[in-house]
């Protein structure tokens, strides 16, 4: 599944029309933190199935933003994020399996360090793009 179907289906009412890439990633991040987030209130309420519905939807989430690596092009820093990604979902699986809200709360964590790094990039790339596309 590509990245963009992920996130079509985690159900956002969030318009991916528009989208361009660095956007939708951007979305996917949201996506998937917003799920964990959920999944933790789903535990404290003691619904597991709900729960498991909702780490599911963050674990294809990652996938579809590992679908975005390039390798080609990315250098040492894709291989790095493949690994962390790999790592997150391990971590979900983990956290949903023993309802360890630290567990998701540490994924949570490794996506937001991660979005950061990706939002800090956005005037960048959006400068390139239109300067490309002129």
């Amino acid at each position: 599944m590509n990245g963009l179907q992920a996130y079509q289906r985690v159900n956002t009412q969030t318009s991916i029309i528009d989208a361009d890439p660095h956007r939708l990633i951007q979305l996917l991040y949201n996506g998937a933190i917003e799920r964990i987030n959920m999944a933790k209130s789903r535990i404290q309420a003691k619904d597991y199935s709900g729960k498991a519905q909702l780490i599911n939807k963050a674990i294809e989430i990652i996938g579809g933003l590992r679908s975005f690596l390039d390798f080609e092009k990315g250098g040492d820093l894709a291989p790095r994020l493949e690994a962390l990604y790999d790592y997150m979902e391990r971590t979900l699986l983990e956290g949903s399996a023993r309802n360890d809200i630290a567990k998701l709360d540490e994924v949570i964590g490794l996506l937001r360090s991660v979005k950061e790094g990706w939002d800090g990039i956005r005037e960048e790339v959006v400068t390139q793009h239109s300067q490309a596309a002129g």
